[in-house]
Order: structure tokens, then sequence, then C-alpha cells
């Protein structure tokens, strides 16, 4: 993993981690969500889908380069869309996708 492993492990322990297409849109929707992730395994149909959703509500997305399969080892569950509610996280992992 790009050294995300440990800040989302903290950020699901802090309740700050959603998971799943349903309750990142419902965030989105909600305007809790920070930042979306997109797994660099998702499909074509989902990116679009979340591209869309983000760009409407002005919610900043990026694509992470770790796979579903490494997100299920860090957070236990498999997911290709994940958002963190939290400021501080949001702008950890960005840093750290940045180095």
């Amino acid at each position: 993993m790009s050294g995300l492993g440990g800040i989302l492990s903290i950020s699901r322990r802090a309740g700050k981690l959603i998971g799943g297409a349903d309750e990142v849109k419902s965030a989105i929707d909600k305007k809790e969500a920070r930042l979306v992730m997109i797994t660099s395994d998702a499909s074509e149909k989902t990116l679009s889908e979340m591209k869309y959703r983000c760009d409407r509500s002005k919610t900043e997305m990026i694509i992470i380069p770790e796979t579903s399969y490494g997100i299920a080892e860090t957070v236990g569950k498999r997911y290709a869309i994940l958002a963190v509610t939290d400021k501080g996280f949001s702008d950890a992992i960005k840093k750290k996708l940045t180095l």
C-alpha cells in the first residue's frame, strides 16, 4: 500500500471512514464527505457515477493506487469507494499521495 494503510486504519477506528457506494453517496448528498477515494480497480461505471456526483456537490475525489483487495487488508472489508468525513484525515491522505 502507498502508505495510506495507517491513515485509513486510524480514520476507520475514529469513525471517520465510510465505505461502499450507497454510504458514500449518502455522505456526499449530506455534504459530510470531505474526500472521496476510488480504488484503481473500480469499474468505469462506478468512476463515472462518482465523478458526476462529486462534481455536482463540489466534493473532492481522487483515484488511489490501491485496489479494493488492498483496502480489504487494511480496513477489513473490500471497498472500491471510500470517503473520509474529517478534514484532518483528508489533508493527511492527500499529503501522503503527493509524496
